[in-house]
């Protein structure tokens, strides 16, 4: 089936030299967020959340995205942008950039190294292309149609996993996992029992990159925004993954939701969370959430 990715480039009408350009715009987009991670690391004055629990924004969320804004209106001022902390800058046409200055910013406050600058393009609505830069690691990851998956160089390919008894998975919980009882506590408990493992990394971008490259065979996960998941659904399109909803129908951007892996172990995760029901609150020290 052909990557969703490649059917918006085919449709947006983008010339080859344009797409290549775009590509590299934003793997510099990336790169000069990066840098400002990379400089502000270890180095906080100051952490604060944004209004819900848990939802932390600091320092270098700001001067990242900045950076990153700063290059995006330099190189391509006709192209609207999307960006976590500053919102929606629209310009006519139907591209728009989508920009997660600090992925994993509760890993970064920690000085935990799984955070990335995540810049991503969209197609009316549909994930076009995008990079991500891991300072943390020293890896820069990007994709595009017709030009790969990529980290450093190498080009990445998802994992041939046949079964879910031999995968190891990723997700993660949403800021408002403490307020619901459809918080993903119940999938995680049914996967963890039934595959060699889930980890939660605490960056979706770079979850998604670890997908492409092979290094975990799937990621199931709720509650995101579309610059958490911009740039990575194309790294896992374009190194032969699937990416979709939960039931496994057409990936939709502004869901929040996100199934991606190897195309022989989606039957498998698409069964798996079909099944799932929420835990019952009391069971896990939250009885509030059981009431009516």
């Amino acid at each position: 089936m052909k990557a969703a990715s490649t059917t918006a480039y085919e449709q947006s009408g983008l010339s080859s030299g344009e797409l290549e350009h775009l590509s590299a715009v934003a793997r510099r987009a990336a790169e000069v967020g990066g840098e400002q991670l990379r400089q502000h690391f270890g180095r906080l004055q100051q952490v604060r959340e944004k209004g819900r629990s848990g939802d932390l924004v600091t320092e270098a969320d700001h001067a990242a995205e900045a950076a990153v804004l700063a290059l995006l209106e330099a190189e391509t001022p006709q192209i609207g942008v999307l960006a976590e902390e500053s919102g929606r800058r629209p310009r006519p046409g139907e591209l728009e950039w989508c920009v997660d200055p600090l992925d994993g910013t509760t890993n970064y406050a920690h000085s935990y190294p799984l955070f990335a600058t995540s810049v991503g393009l969209c197609w009316r609505g549909q994930p076009l292309l995008g990079a991500l830069a891991a300072p943390g690691l020293e890896q820069l990851y990007w994709a595009a149609p017709g030009l790969g998956s990529w980290c450093n160089g190498s080009r990445l390919t998802v994992s041939a996993c046949p079964s879910l008894e031999q995968a190891l998975l990723v997700t993660g919980f949403a800021y408002d996992r403490r307020s619901r009882l459809d918080n993903n506590y119940a999938e995680f408990a049914w996967f963890t029992h039934r595959s060699q493992g889930v980890r939660r990394g605490g960056s979706v971008a770079l979850d998604l990159a670890f997908v492409a490259a092979g290094k975990l065979d799937g990621i199931w996960e709720r509650g995101l925004s579309p610059w958490d998941l911009a740039a990575g659904a194309v790294l896992v399109e374009q190194a032969g993954g699937v990416v979709s909803a939960y039931d496994g129908s057409a990936f939709a951007i502004d869901s929040g939701r996100i199934l991606a892996c190897g195309a022989t172990l989606q039957p498998a995760l698409i069964e798996g969370l079909a099944s799932c029901r929420p835990l019952v609150g009391a069971s896990y020290g939250a009885p509030e959430l059981d009431s009516p």
